[in-house]
């Protein structure tokens, strides 16, 4: 099975007409990006897009042997142009099969919000999923036999679609995921593969021709990354967005609780909030116990917190105590710790505060702590993969 995207963008395009954004404004040539719409075979098309014809000849393809077209977008989605020539657009309703003179047979399927999925199966037996803006399956099962070949979604818009289909198995290890709908919320260019990829799939340009079963290589998963960023940069929002489309992760919060103090506790009441309903949440500082175990993905915020909890075990804001073995006791910790991070067989997402770059504390135990964090931060950068420093909300890539 062959599959022309004649476009990879939102209903209203990238650049978004007369809008002034940063996103819009870089989204020329190359990564500028039409209406999502994609060819099957030459025979079967989903969403008619304004242009479709002029996008099929610049990818191509003609239009001429399109045998069916079937729309995703709510009833009051955008506007159909048809040319000359194709037949009538329509939708399948939820849960219904249609089969097609080509051979393909498409069975739609029910969306949690307004709009139809539609599930292919070619002649050749390849499976696509492919998935409206915005969109994600309700109650999505695992198809028969195997799961999707190719699976196009909102990945940036509906992390949790891609998290959903994992779960059931309808998303596996070899399945193309190809990231469409794409807007201006995400910068385009090396950022946008950036996020895509930490969600385990990809970009196309518009015009690509993806051929269904044929070999390609997996977006490269970072096992372990570390996230920088000083306070209120989006270190944390960042390094939950990477694992956003994964149906399980342990979260491991480093904070505990602070009795009698409400702000605090609102503090740590947003960021549950925001996490997934499928995420399981670990109060704990004993970190290295969890990544010697097997399972799912760990989010550990924060490592400032960690050290926190650390210094006091080691009574090391005491100057006298830590003379005489809080440094020694200290240190040992943070040793088992970075070695723990450099042993695990888990993927795992660290976050930390930058620090150094501001005032010098006034007392000797706050420029202890603040030592005593670059320290961790670098033991710990030197066991991961990847490191990000998150400023003013944007993730600059430390290493790679």
């Amino acid at each position: 099975m062959e599959l022309t995207l004649l476009g990879t963008g939102t209903p209203e395009g990238l650049p978004r007409p007369g809008c002034p954004c940063a996103a819009c404004a870089v989204s020329v040539g190359t990564l500028s990006r039409a209406a999502t719409a994609v060819l099957v075979d030459g025979a079967l098309l989903l969403d008619l897009t304004p242009g479709a014809v002029l996008a099929g000849a610049r990818a191509g393809h003609s239009l001429a042997g399109v045998r069916q077209v079937l729309l995703t977008h709510p009833h009051d989605g955008p506007a159909v142009e048809l040319p000359p020539g194709l037949p009538a657009a329509g939708r399948v309703p939820d849960g219904r099969e249609l089969s097609v003179i080509s051979g393909h047979r498409v069975r739609a399927v029910p969306m949690d919000a307004p709009g139809t999925g539609y599930e292919v199966t070619g002649p050749d037996g390849g499976r696509l999923l492919y998935l409206p803006p915005g969109g994600a399956p309700a109650g999505a099962r695992v198809p028969a036999g195997r799961p999707y070949d190719v699976v196009l979604a909102d990945v940036l818009g509906r992390p949790e679609a891609l998290a959903r289909l994992r779960a059931t198995g309808a998303v596996g290890p070899a399945t193309d995921v190809i990231a469409v709908h794409l807007d201006h919320d995400v910068p385009p260019g090396p950022e946008l593969d950036r996020r895509c990829a930490a969600a385990g799939a990809r970009t196309v340009p518009d015009g690509t021709t993806v051929l269904v079963g044929e070999y390609r290589a997996a977006p490269g998963l970072p096992r372990r990354t570390l996230v920088l960023g000083g306070a209120r940069s989006g270190k944390s929002y960042e390094a939950e967005r990477r694992l956003a489309a994964f149906p399980e992760v342990v979260y491991v919060a480093t904070g505990g609780g602070r009795d009698g103090d409400a702000e605090w506790a609102q503090r740590v009441g947003l960021h549950r909030e925001r996490r997934p309903s499928s995420w399981r949440t670990v109060e704990t500082c004993e970190v290295a116990p969890l990544l010697a175990d097997s399972g799912p993905p760990l989010l550990v915020d924060c490592l400032a917190l960690w050290l926190t909890d650390a210094m006091d075990t080691a009574g090391a804001w005491d100057d006298s105590v830590w003379a005489k073995g809080g440094r020694s006791q200290l240190h040992e910790r943070t040793a088992e710790l970075a070695a723990a991070v450099r042993s695990t067989r888990r993927q795992v997402v660290l976050v930390s505060n930058e620090v150094g770059s501001g005032v010098v504390p006034a007392t000797a135990s706050g420029r202890r702590f603040r030592d005593e964090l670059g320290r961790l931060n670098a033991a710990v950068a030197g066991e991961c993969e990847h490191v990000l420093l998150v400023v003013a909300g944007q993730a600059v890539v430390l290493k790679q």
